[in-house]
């Protein structure tokens, strides 16, 4: 079967794998759609996520969907339409018990954090645990699901800030992360939202789902102390500095999006004179049944992706997705979701 395998800084090709077998209490998928994320992003370019660095050959992508190809124990039928939840938490922790994402020891999928790396989605066949796999509700196409697991980390983000019902909220930076973050504020109620980005392309899909207003970074005053919640989904230092100065006073800033693993000037003056919280999100818990009902029932989520290539043009996938002025979420389709 084909696998997209990177085996170091810009070094990435398709591979014939033997397909593997499931064991007892495991279940094979046939993939049909993997996402890239900014994580596979650095692998690839980087040949390291943070300080995660890739040791060994690692087939990237913790996004998919797909049908259930066997299943030893009978539970799921051969062609039930599925997504993944991608972890495996670790032990538990007393002092965290509604937090596996926290636990110590745990893996995800396409991870280069746990030696041997923890191999992803992006081949045509995946063996995961029996508990891992989500079925998709009824009418929502395995395109759309790719975009479960993301969602999921827009929803648990944006849970992370409270009650959200009647909030005036800000989203900065509209990548796919951003885009989705917009999903689920307004799905947990917010009054408006809002989404600023650098690029005029990202905010023109941010329209296109619903945002309330889009402000271009540089150019359109965002105005301080406004926003009842700030979800900063770009990983950028100024714009944390930005989103602290849009907070209003004890207004709550959920940092979203991945930051640097190195020492980056924010200026957090505003954090202390009104009293803001500041707080972040790692991943997700169970959100991705919610994120499933979401997609289920918003078909226009589906516009967040906006490109998709074939295995063979996996190189050409990561190019694109790395650019976001081209693209929203890029998707690698293997041959049966190609026919979906």
């Amino acid at each position: 079967m084909d696998a997209v395998v990177i085996a170091a800084r810009q070094d990435l090709s398709v591979r014939d794998v033997p397909v593997p077998q499931p064991a007892a209490g495991q279940v094979l998928i046939d993939v049909g759609y993997v996402g890239i994320c900014g994580s596979d992003l650095h692998y690839y370019f980087d040949g390291a996520n943070g300080a995660f660095v890739v040791r060994e050959p690692l087939v990237p992508g913790h996004e998919l969907s797909g049908w259930v190809a066997d299943d030893p124990s009978g539970t799921y039928a051969p062609g039930t339409p599925v997504t993944v939840h991608p972890a495996r938490f670790g032990g538990a922790r007393e002092d965290l018990p509604d937090a596996p994402n926290l636990w110590p020891g745990g893996s995800y999928l396409g991870s280069a954090s746990t030696t041997p790396h923890t191999q992803g989605a992006m081949s045509a066949s995946l063996v995961v645990e029996r508990d891992m796999i989500r079925v998709l509700p009824e009418g929502l196409p395995v395109r759309r699901a790719v975009l479960a697991e993301p969602l999921a980390v827009a929803l648990h983000g944006a849970r992370r800030a409270g009650d959200l019902r009647g909030a005036r909220v800000l989203v900065c930076g509209a990548g796919p992360i951003g885009l989705l973050a917009l999903v689920a504020a307004q799905a947990l109620g917010a009054d408006a939202v809002d989404v600023t980005d650098l690029l005029p392309q990202p905010l023109a899909r941010a329209t296109a789902l619903g945002a309330d207003r889009v402000l271009r970074a540089g150019e359109d005053r965002v105005d301080d102390e406004v926003y009842d919640v700030v979800l900063e989904c770009s990983g950028a230092a100024a714009a944390v500095t930005a989103a602290l100065a849009a907070v209003r006073r004890r207004g709550t800033v959920v940092q979203v999006g991945m930051l640097p693993a190195e020492p980056r000037p924010v200026n957090l003056a505003p954090l202390v004179a009104k009293e803001a919280m500041l707080v972040g999100a790692f991943r997700f818990v169970d959100e991705i049944d919610d994120a499933l009902a979401l997609l289920a029932g918003r078909p226009d989520i589906e516009r967040v992706v906006t490109h998709e290539f074939a295995p063979h043009d996996a190189v050409d996938a990561f190019e694109a997705a790395r650019r976001s002025e081209l693209s929203g979420k890029v998707v690698v389709a293997f041959p049966r979701g190609e026919d979906s």
